[in-house]
This record gives C-alpha cells, structure tokens and sequence, in this order.
C-alpha cells in the first residue's frame, strides 16, 4: 500500500471529518458526547496550528484515509497532552499504519514539551484499547481534563 503521513493543510478539513464520521456509522457507536459532535470536527487545520498542536492525516493514493493528533487537554497541568481523533478508514487498519502515526505523534508530545499524554475511547474499541497498550498507555480509573466525551469511559495514560 503506498501511503504517505503528513500535517494536515486547510483542503483536507472535509475529507478527515468525513473519516470520523464513517467510522462511528460503521461502528453504530455513540454521537453524542464523542468526537463526532464535536464543533471543531469540521476545522480541524485551524485547531492544530499552536507550537503545542499538530495534526497527521494519512494519504493513501491522494485520499485520506485517516488521522491523529496531538492537543492540549482542558486541565490544570500543562505537562498533559491528549492524543486526538485517531480515526482510519477500514481498508487501512490492520497495516501497522495506525501503530507508526502514534508513535509520531508521541515523538510530537514529547519534543513539545509534555510529560504525560491521555486518550480515552468507548468500551467496545477493543482494537483501538489494544493499540493503545502496545504503544505504552496503561489504563486509569477516570478521566483527565473537560473533553466533553461524556459517552468515552475508556481512559488510558503514557508517561512520555
């Protein structure tokens, strides 16, 4: 599969929303209280442009297939990243492809400066639990910071 793992640019905003959404009406999970109510799904570029920020998306043959990032978590302790909207198409999963984004994105956290990285995800997102473990993230009894995730009760944390 020829791939490539780059920034996000402005042009790719309905493409990378279009992602996520497929994947909680693939998954016939939650809507509410998850990333796909979220506001900021459709500028995703203009969200991930602070020195503290990125975005990658993956380009499989000029269309995106899938992303990730790295934001800063509404809490008190700016030591603590969130991994974000980590989201693939199915005809990418299973490829290694989501195990080398998070480690980019992890390299990304660390050279910014933060200490520990957060995610959380819905209970059924065994795959996705699993992937985290691999890469390091441990499992934690609540959640971090105001996400507005009310429908995740998955909460994993990295010391980077």
């Amino acid at each position: 599969m020829n791939y490539q793992i780059r920034k996000i640019r402005l042009s790719d905003n309905p493409f990378i929303a279009k992602v996520i959404r497929n994947v909680f009406h693939e998954l016939d999970a939650p809507k509410e209280g998850t990333a796909y109510a979220d506001p900021i799904l459709d500028s995703l570029f203009e969200v991930y442009q602070t020195s503290q920020t990125v975005y990658f998306v993956v380009e499989v043959d000029g269309e995106i297939c899938g992303g990730a990032g790295i934001g800063m978590l509404d809490t008190n302790d700016p030591t603590v990243c969130e991994l974000q909207k980590m989201y693939f198409a199915p005809e990418i999963r299973g490829k290694g492809i989501a195990y080398e984004l998070i480690q980019l994105c992890l390299r990304f956290a660390k050279q910014a400066g933060y200490t520990y990285c957060y995610i959380e995800t819905l209970p059924f997102m065994k795959a996705a639990q699993q992937l985290y473990s691999k890469s390091g993230f441990d499992y934690i009894d609540k959640p971090l910071g105001a996400t507005g995730h009310t429908s995740c009760d998955v909460f994993m944390l990295k010391k980077l």
